[in-house]
């Protein structure tokens, strides 16, 4: 097969690319309760059940795997090959200017929603690239299977579910990163941590705080109430935190309390230095207000010196490490909530192939317990994933990489876990050229159509090259 036969049949595929792409992204399916045929809730359900619509529609062969995951086959040889992707997103959050989270639109030849990126787009794209090689009437001589998961966003579990009923293909890529190529993941650590204290009376004194949505997302928005302090307190100090932060704060007056809303820039957990983080930035400003001696205070100054605004390598913690190859550890301070008595926050630490428990999540352990906090990490710290950038299944993307986008491809590594991280020889491959902010995991996410279209044609040319 020709590359100028395959981009003679995708001429004019756009509008069926764009309209399969809308019909998922219009399904909310951040994860709900579980029920029966659904176990993470029925908002992945439903886009599972479209997915699944859209493969029969294009003369794929569907199967509902107990909706965990749902498969697309072109056939029913022997698998050489899976593109694995899911349908599941994050929460859609604040912040949205171009269109709602859920109502995608195009413009200038972008699609925005939430899961165009992240990654209803990319299925898209690998089923759009099996109906190719079936209306191509390329001879086969195994199967290529496209698995769709539901739980990608919160643990996986759909995956692990799946493959320890069936077997792992011989060669396995995700559209859910970018190009050229990822064949290194971080590994990781998300520990909890937590500490309580006797309410106190006196004032001024913080009453609550609320920050972050997800363990994965850096947040872009927190929320605090002190009792005893007018907003006019706290606005020259708020001028001077936002000088240093870039983090602002507005005020209102509730109940006789002052709320402050702290706000920064969401992202993804993998890569902190792209935001600005909400959570950091709020507890920045609450230690430089004059609140009350005690142990609330003192619980406030303590974790401002573990996770301190801008810390994103965890130098405070004592665990900042960096390789060649996945390059530095990251550390994103995700979720925090404070009551009269107590806190509970969680951060989420990617760490390259040099870090060991012993280096890293013990580090960490101590730092917190030596501050008087409660640390728990149950699932231990999760070891990286690298596949040889000299296999010939990655040479083979490569090189149609470099074929179809006309530049030099390569292997890179990322903090991101994708759903390949613990597929023996899997990588991360598509659908996002290099340079093009997604506004992953935040407001305004959005894919570039050509970029999917580009991927579908490769995808095409490589299920040709492993089973034909």
């Amino acid at each position: 097969m020709e590359k100028a036969q395959i981009e003679e049949y995708f001429a004019g595929k756009e509008p069926l690319l764009i309209g399969a792409v809308k019909r998922l992204v219009s399904i909310d399916s951040v994860e709900g309760a579980p029920a029966p045929g659904a176990p993470f809730g029925p908002g992945p359900a439903a886009a599972l059940k479209e997915a699944l619509k859209i493969a029969e529609e294009w003369g794929l062969i569907p199967t509902d795997h107990e909706g965990y995951v749902g498969t697309a086959d072109l056939n029913g040889g022997e698998d050489a090959l899976h593109i694995l992707g899911h349908l599941d997103v994050v929460p859609p959050g604040e912040g949205w200017t171009v269109t709602p989270p859920f109502s995608p639109i195009v413009n200038d030849g972008l699609i925005y929603g939430r899961g165009t990126d992240d990654d209803k787009g990319p299925v898209v794209a690998s089923l759009l690239a099996l109906k190719a090689v079936k209306d191509l009437g390329v001879p086969l001589r195994k199967n290529c299977k496209v698995i769709m998961g539901t739980n990608e966003e919160t643990g996986s579990r759909d995956i692990a579910w799946y493959f320890a009923r069936n077997p792992f293909a011989p060669a396995t890529f995700t559209p859910d990163s970018g190009f050229p190529v990822i064949n290194t993941e971080k590994g990781g650590f998300r520990p909890s941590f937590t500490r309580s204290w006797p309410e106190q009376a006196a004032l001024p004194r913080l009453r609550r705080l609320h920050g972050g949505i997800r363990f994965n997302v850096l947040p872009g928005d927190a929320s605090a109430a002190v009792e005893g302090l007018s907003m006019y307190d706290i606005q020259p100090v708020a001028r001077k935190v936002t000088s240093r932060t870039g983090v602002t704060f507005t005020f209102a007056l509730e109940d006789g309390l002052t709320v402050i809303h702290a706000k920064g820039a969401g992202s993804h957990a993998a890569f902190p230095q792209g935001g600005n983080n909400a959570v950091t930035g709020l507890v920045a400003l609450l230690c430089a207000l004059p609140l009350a001696d005690g142990p609330a205070k003192e619980s406030l100054e303590a974790l401002n010196a573990l996770l301190p605004h801008g810390d994103w390598r965890g130098e405070a913690l004592g665990i900042a490490q960096e390789e060649p190859i996945a390059g530095p550890l990251t550390v994103a301070f995700s979720i925090l909530e404070f009551s009269d008595t107590g806190m509970t926050g969680r951060f989420d630490s990617r760490v390259p192939l040099c870090a060991t428990e012993e280096n890293c999540l013990n580090v960490a352990r101590a730092a917190f317990e030596g501050k008087g906090f409660a640390f728990a990490c149950p699932e231990g710290q999760g070891k990286p994933h690298h596949t040889p950038a000299d296999s010939d299944f990655v040479r083979t993307l490569l090189r149609r990489y470099e074929e179809y986008a006309g530049v030099k491809g390569e292997c890179l590594a990322t903090g991101g876990g994708t759903y390949v991280h613990d597929i023996p020889g899997g990588v991360a491959f598509g659908c996002t050229m290099p340079g093009f902010d997604t506004c992953l995991h935040g407001p305004d996410e959005r894919v570039k159509v050509e970029d999917l279209m580009l991927s579908a044609k490769m995808f095409t040319h490589i299920i040709i090259d492993m089973c034909a």
